[in-house]
Order: C-alpha cells, then sequence, then structure tokens
C-alpha cells in the first residue's frame, strides 16, 4: 500500500482500444521517473473488447478502474475522484509517451509553481503507412487573458499532450458528461483563465492516427461520427460560454467576442460535414475563419484562405479542395501531389 501522496498521476482512459493499450501502459513504465513518486490509473469505459485482459497483464504496476460507458467526461470524472496526485498526466489509450515526458512535466511544474497546465509539442502518426510528422501549432505560456494576442493564438491541444496542476484543475470539475468526447477541450480551453500555463517546445508525446479515432483521422465522411463531434462541439461552447460567465467574464470584451468567435467557426465546419453549404455561405465561413483565426495564422495561410473565400464563388463547398490543387499545380509543377491529415485542435 502507498505510504505518501504520488506526485504524479497517470490517468489513462480507454474504450474498446484493447489493441493500443498495451503500448500505451508501456510508455508511462519505461519513463525515466521514479516509479514510488507516480501512480498509474487506466479508466476503461466499458470496453467490449479483450481490454481487461490486456491491462491486468500489468498486474500492480497499474491500477485497473472498470465503469459502465459513459463517454470520455465521465471516464475522466472516475479517473480523477482516484487520483492523489499533485500533478496529473492524461493519456488516450491509442496514443503513446516518448521517453522524458513525465520527468520534463514535472520540472516544469516545479520550476512554475503557478502553473496550471504545461503542455509540449504535438508529434502525429499516421498507422496507414506509418509517416511520422509535427503538427505545426502556436505554443504559447503565461497567463493568457492578460495578454490578448497570446488568448487569442492559443490552440487546444489533444489530451495525450496535456497534465494539470490538480488543484488548478479542481476548479473545472466536474467535467460535463455530455461531453462524450472533446472532454480535453473543456479542460484546455478553461484552464488559461484559471492559471497560467507552461509550454514544452520539445515532442515528448505521439498522436496515433488509425481511422477510428473518435475526433480526428477519419479518411471519409462519417454521418454518425461527425453528427457525434458537432452535438458535442456544441455542448462544449455552451458550457464554456456559461462557466465564463458565472465567473464573471464579459463576454462583449473584444478580446473574448474574438475569441468566442473562433468556437463558433469551429463549429459551423463541424456542421458542414453533415450539410454542406451553399457557396455564399462557404465564402462567408472562409473570410470568417481569416478574420477570426488571423493572429493563428501566418501571412500566407490567411491570403491563401481569403483567396479560397473568392474561389469558393465559383467552384462551391464541395469542390473548393481543387482550389489548393490547382495553385500547387501552378506555383510548383514539378512536386508531387501530397495529403497530409492534421489533428483538429480548433
Amino acid at each position: 500500500m502507498r505510504s505518501q501522496r504520488p506526485l504524479i498521476s497517470v490517468l489513462i482512459d480507454t474504450y474498446n482500444y484493447g489493441r493500443y493499450v498495451g503500448e500505451a501502459i508501456e510508455s508511462v513504465l519505461a519513463q525515466d521517473f521514479p516509479a514510488d513518486e507516480r501512480e498509474v490509473l487506466v479508466v476503461d469505459d466499458g470496453s467490449t473488447d479483450d481490454t481487461p485482459a490486456r491491462v491486468r497483464k500489468f498486474g500492480g504496476a497499474v491500477t485497473y478502474l472498470r465503469k459502465s460507458n459513459g463517454g470520455q467526461a465521465s471516464a475522466f470524472n472516475f479517473g480523477l475522484s482516484h487520483a492523489g496526485g499533485k500533478y496529473v498526466a492524461l493519456l488516450d489509450a491509442d496514443d503513446y509517451w516518448l521517453p522524458g515526458k513525465l520527468s520534463r512535466v514535472a520540472e516544469e511544474f516545479e520550476k512554475h509553481r503557478d502553473a496550471g497546465m504545461v503542455y509540449h509539442g504535438l508529434r502525429q502518426l499516421n498507422s496507414r503507412d506509418g509517416r511520422i510528422f509535427d503538427a505545426q501549432a502556436a505554443q504559447v505560456s503565461g497567463f493568457l487573458p492578460a495578454k490578448a494576442r497570446d488568448l487569442l493564438r492559443y490552440t487546444w491541444f489533444p489530451t495525450s499532450f496535456l497534465a494539470f496542476r490538480r488543484s488548478a484543475l479542481d476548479l473545472l470539475l466536474p467535467i460535463p458528461e455530455c461531453l462524450t468526447i472533446q472532454a480535453d477541450a473543456h479542460l484546455s480551453g478553461l484552464i488559461v483563465f484559471v492559471a497560467p500555463i507552461v509550454a514544452i517546445p520539445e515532442y515528448l508525446a505521439v498522436y496515433r492516427i488509425h481511422g477510428s479515432n473518435l475526433f480526428a483521422g477519419a479518411s471519409r465522411i462519417d454521418p454518425v461520427r461527425c453528427e457525434l463531434r458537432a452535438r458535442t462541439r456544441a455542448a462544449l461552447i455552451r458550457g464554456m460560454k456559461r462557466w465564463l460567465r458565472e465567473r464573471s467574464y464579459e463576454l462583449t470584451r473584444p478580446e473574448l467576442q474574438m475569441l468566442t468567435r473562433q468556437w463558433e467557426v469551429a463549429q459551423e465546419e463541424e456542421s458542414f460535414r453533415l450539410y454542406p453549404p451553399n457557396r455564399w455561405r462557404t465564402s462567408r465561413h472562409l473570410v470568417r475563419y481569416a478574420h477570426y483565426y488571423g493572429p493563428q495564422l501566418g501571412w500566407r495561410h490567411r491570403a491563401v484562405t481569403y483567396l479560397n473565400a473568392a474561389g469558393s464563388l465559383v467552384v462551391g463547398y464541395k469542390n473548393i479542395h481543387k482550389l489548393d490543387e490547382w495553385r500547387m499545380a501552378i506555383t510548383h509543377p514539378f512536386r508531387a501531389p501530397e495529403r497530409q491529415q492534421e489533428v483538429n485542435m480548433t
């Protein structure tokens, strides 16, 4: 029996990811970090595959917690009710950590005693071809509401790249359990209003794109998955706005108004997957995207988005990808076409 509180609780959430969960656990146990200073909790959200047997192979090295299926938020809430660490590091069962993750996270928390969250660079693995690439996303540190530009440049990173100081995390709990996915966005989106955050430039985890991800990586439009994404994002935005209002944040302030417009533009894009827009609405959406996400975009990206807004009036939503193909054919005539999947973090 543990005699003292662990420094870090590692919380792995899983649902029918038996084929991946072993690698996720191994990536934690292999960390260069004292075993007596961390605990590993695996929350099984009612899996019907061989997840229980695969987790139990690790014996006492992990704590296996099983519950009825309720989604990501309920899994987080359940796991956090059992977590005793001063810090909490999250890991989705289909992802894995790279060496040095826990040591670096603990180092930054100890160095920045007011930090509520530590996060780091996002590396992605395309399981179909084994290709690994790094996401080009801004990383910002500090208390973001104090600097509007940083607040608007901030990007929500996925579960496996986030670690929290428990005392700050508690201010965001319980996570609304209607968030069967995107519960990590509730945490990473609101923690910036609770405490400063720290960004580590190293790549310390890998997001696995395998085609069955609930939020990213699908090669075709899945109406059920799209509807789930749209519904939970709508609930996420409502809940975040309510949380801010309850804490006396005035949403009419220019920077908060622009921030919430970012959320709404992202929600609108989700709805387009199910209900393709007409040409005028497509163009208007792209103009709004270039404007509200401007602080996150380079000037070339903004310029291309405005060009696409104009071009979409001609080609329409379903053919908008052709604008980029034609542009690449003109500007890089000898380059072979590439398709790069990226995690949607908006």
